[in-house]
């Protein structure tokens, strides 16, 4: 077997989860009053997905995801000594194509790859984004911003043990394709 195809794949995305109520069902025959936070709170996530053992290296804040964060995340994927090469599958943030990103992966050996804009349906991470919305945000409340915190990083970080059947499931190499699909009627 030649050893130059074994390389580690990860997708990269941020998500950004805000601290309100998330409605799942909306019909009612009576009127109910659902207590709500503000929503001016919110948790980033920087995120790595291997896409193999289905581990995450996440990069957290309260503030905003720019070229620090990324940066960040560059170096806990360097500090993992996998022993092989790094390629980086993310989207075109802006904050993702900086000189200083570039520069940084370019030192550590790591190999940025780019999905075309507005395909977020090639980004394996999307997946895993959706599934925490489910699983920690849609029909729950939570009190105070430290346990919606909580909620989401004991899942994100529990969740290739805890999870792992689901995510086998929703974390398949099979991405949707757009072939043979007319753009313009005739």
């Amino acid at each position: 077997m030649c050893k130059s195809w074994r390389t580690s794949r990860f997708f990269v995305d941020a998500a950004h989860f805000v601290h309100t109520t998330f409605l799942g069902y909306l019909w009612c025959f009576t009127r109910l009053f659902i207590q709500s936070p503000s929503g001016r709170k919110r948790f980033n996530v920087l995120g790595a997905l291997n896409a193999v053992t289905l581990e995450l290296i996440t990069v957290t804040n309260e503030s905003y995801i720019n070229a620090e964060s990324v940066c960040q995340l560059l170096r806990k994927l360097s500090e993992l000594a996998l022993g092989m090469p790094i390629p980086l599958v993310w989207d075109n943030a802006r904050y993702q194509k900086c000189a200083v990103v570039f520069k940084l992966a370019d030192e550590l050996g790591i190999t940025l790859m780019y999905l075309p804009s507005y395909s977020p349906h090639l980004n394996l991470i999307e997946r895993l984004w959706r599934f925490v919305r489910k699983e920690c945000l849609y029909s729950k409340h939570y009190a105070d911003f430290s346990s919606f915190k909580t909620a989401i990083s004991t899942l994100i970080d529990r969740a290739h043990i805890t999870k792992k059947k689901q995510l086998e499931t929703l974390m398949t190499w099979k991405f949707q394709s757009f072939t043979k699909v007319p753009f313009l009627a005739e």
